[in-house]
């Protein structure tokens, strides 16, 4: 049985999103794993706080680091982040990022469809200037520690993975509720929502993890390429592509999460994606679909 790109791309998605949040028992318990896997960082958007999470969120490790007493600069979190994003860059975001795969099944909700006008796709850059790096680090306590301030007070990521289970299995927490769990609810309803109308909402317009890796885009090494010998100008690439990227005139745009559907889609067969292209390794065969 031959599988189809779309396909494989699916079961990787679920398989990351699988292995990102595999101790499912957490959940009656209301407990967090702590092992030694949640030293790691996850590649993608995974809230630490979900009780069934294996690994830490980047964003919220990034944080912690910014807020601290010592304002100690994270190599580990930062290189983590730039290696990962220089080889694979927003493909983290197609692959293996478990709120994508949210994203995506919310999307196939019948629900009317829309798409995001281009000025809300700098909002996620805003987001990461403002509440993963400044804030933690200019707005600090008494003890100067700085508060995560996109996990406290935007991600919803973090709402439904994390926040809404540990208040559902923890009366002593639904007894604290304040006015900034519900203003993190509405965040997570217009998420939702937005979601269900435009395919990956939070991905093109909020996510600061997806505006790291799309500013690495352009030097990544796994990467999208146009033969422009073999392209016919059809423009079935750009119909076909969900991020709303015409991968002909932007092949490494930010917003691109090199899902390789206009690929798939290209009848001259004039589009490559992966980490070189054959014809530069030396080989006299040209580039087909994998």
């Amino acid at each position: 049985m031959k599988f189809t790109n779309a396909v494989k791309r699916k079961l990787i998605q679920i398989a990351a999103f699988g292995f990102s949040n595999i101790h499912l028992g957490n959940f009656k318990s209301g407990s967090l794993y702590t092992g030694s896997w949640k030293q790691f960082c996850n590649p993608g958007l995974n809230c630490y706080s979900c009780p069934a999470a294996t690994l830490a969120c980047p964003i919220g490790a990034l944080q912690a680091v910014s807020g601290s007493m010592n304002f100690k600069f994270s190599f580990y979190v930062v290189g983590f982040l730039l290696a990962v994003g220089v080889l694979f860059g927003r493909a983290i975001c197609g692959f293996l990022c478990p709120f994508g795969l949210l994203q995506e099944l919310l999307h196939k909700i019948p629900f009317p469809k829309r798409k995001l006008p281009k000025p809300l796709r700098y909002l996620k850059y805003a987001i990461l200037v403002i509440f993963v790096i400044l804030l933690p680090i200019v707005a600090t306590d008494y003890m100067g520690m700085g508060k995560p301030a996109f996990c406290e007070f935007i991600c919803p990521a973090g709402t439904l993975e994390g926040g809404i289970p540990l208040l559902l299995s923890n009366p002593r927490l639904r007894a604290v509720i304040g006015e900034l769990f519900s203003l993190k609810a509405a965040i997570l309803v217009l998420t939702i929502v937005g979601c269900m109308s435009i395919y990956r909402f939070f991905c093109k317009a909020m996510c600061p993890l997806g505006a790291i890796y799309g500013l690495l885009n352009k030097i990544s090494i796994y990467h999208l390429e146009v033969d422009e010998k073999k392209c016919v100008g059809c423009q079935k690439c750009a119909h076909v592509c969900k991020m709303d990227v015409d991968p002909v005139k932007h092949p490494d745009s930010a917003e691109c999460i090199r899902c390789g559907e206009c690929r798939d889609a290209c009848p001259a067969q004039a589009i490559y994606l992966g980490f070189r292209h054959p014809a530069k390794a030396g080989e006299n065969s040209a580039p087909s679909k994998k």
